[in-house]
């Protein structure tokens, strides 16, 4: 019997429609209204988490290549939300920050986001939104192990 590809019913393709789907609105929506793109946001999520990393701690946590995250830091830059500081153990490596302004946006369009996620998962009560969780730390660290 010949091996068939995924089809659109594969867990792959759901994944990757509800990574699209719930990314949809915040380009048309507070992407636009804030001059963000949705990487710009995801670094954002990152450098507010945990400050002072480095761009590939970037692209390590948020699963984008190092272009796209050197595309983000640099358009963060520019709007004046990222502050660079020289690494002290290693002087090629800027560590990031967000800015007073990064930190304002930040914090305006997490809010946005929150309820944005809470309306995502309504669909899930709190036992089926905990065994994705689950589910989706096990993947990501199956992930991270190749």
């Amino acid at each position: 019997m010949a091996e068939t590809l995924p089809v659109d019913s594969s867990l792959f393709f759901k994944l990757v429609r509800v990574v699209n789907l719930t990314a949809r609105p915040f380009s048309e929506t507070v992407g636009k209204d804030n001059e963000l793109s949705l990487n710009e946001w995801r670094a954002m999520v990152v450098l507010a988490s945990h400050p002072g990393v480095a761009a590939a701690e970037i692209a390590e946590a948020t699963g984008l290549d190092k272009m796209a995250v050197s595309r983000a830091i640099a358009g963060l830059d520019r709007a004046g939300r990222l502050r660079r500081e020289p690494d002290p153990n290693d002087q090629r490596r800027s560590l990031l920050f967000l800015s007073a302004q990064g930190q304002r946006v930040f914090t305006r369009v997490g809010r946005t986001a929150k309820r944005r996620e809470a309306e995502l998962f309504s669909a899930l009560g709190p036992t089926d939104a905990e065994l994705l969780n689950a589910a989706l730390d096990k993947l990501l660290l199956g992930l991270r192990a190749r």
